[in-house]
């Protein structure tokens, strides 16, 4: 481990270090160690931190000098794919299966190599922070099938998105897609979406620099927002509520 890393307090309440101190390389690295408890999780992303580790590493934590950032308004589907959504009859709810979510972007995926960041640690972390109202799920269904979705935590009017999965082509960017509408229809205004990749580039993420994206987090991470699940407020959306998004 590099000499210049934090290593974290074992109490949960410890402060991370400034996030100007993230290393250049590898890009983002800020500390190690500390645990995944709710509160030392919500004090990470409130101050624009997130942990990605795999298992048999320490837990890491990371604050990259770039941020990959959705616009609620900024979410773009090809049209091809818009057009295919929109006649598919999928439809689209919100904490009805999140251990199921959980699960699905936990699996390995085709074509990568290794195992899943989201190791049995953090899947209890993700419990623990649903039952406290913070961790979501936004589920894309075939009837009663589960076939994709996407997986993130709230505070104030900031939605932190961690993982997204699909096993039919296209859910993971439906659930963005109609998550983006219903946060923008609440006055909330980004997705982060942590470190960019081809998927998200071709959906419209935006890449800000830390220092914008700590500014944004700041005004908005401390605005009224009642923690709980989202099944009533998000409701069911169809695919076809692309055509007003």
């Amino acid at each position: 481990m590099h000499p210049l890393i934090c290593r974290l307090d074992d109490a949960p309440e410890a402060p991370f270090p400034a996030v100007e101190q993230a290393l250049t390389d590898p890009d983002g690295l800020l500390a190690v160690g500390g645990d995944l408890s709710p509160t030392r999780f919500l004090t990470a992303y409130r101050n624009g931190i997130f942990p990605w580790f795999s298992d048999g590493q320490p837990i890491l934590w990371w604050s990259p000098a770039q941020r990959a950032v959705f616009r609620t308004d900024g979410v773009h589907l090809p049209d091809r794919l818009r057009r295919r959504l929109r006649n598919s009859g999928w439809h689209v709810r919100a904490d009805t299966a999140f251990a199921r979510v959980v699960a699905g972007c936990a699996a390995p995926r085709a074509g990568h190599a290794g195992g899943t960041w989201i190791t049995a640690g953090m899947r209890a972390a993700y419990r623990e922070l649903h039952q406290l109202g913070h961790a979501h799920s936004i589920e894309v269904f075939d009837g009663e099938r589960l076939i994709g979705g996407l997986l993130g935590l709230s505070f104030g009017h900031v939605f932190c998105g961690d993982s997204m999965y699909s096993a039919e082509s296209g859910a993971s960017s439906l659930a963005l897609a109609i998550l983006a509408r219903r946060l923008r229809d609440w006055g909330w205004p980004l997705i982060d979406a942590q470190i960019p990749n081809p998927h998200t580039r071709r959906l419209g993420v935006a890449c800000w620099s830390r220092d914008d994206y700590q500014a944004a987090l700041a005004d908005l991470r401390d605005l009224p927002a009642e923690a709980g699940s989202w099944t009533q407020r998000f409701g069911t959306w169809p695919a076809s509520g692309l055509e007003r998004s």
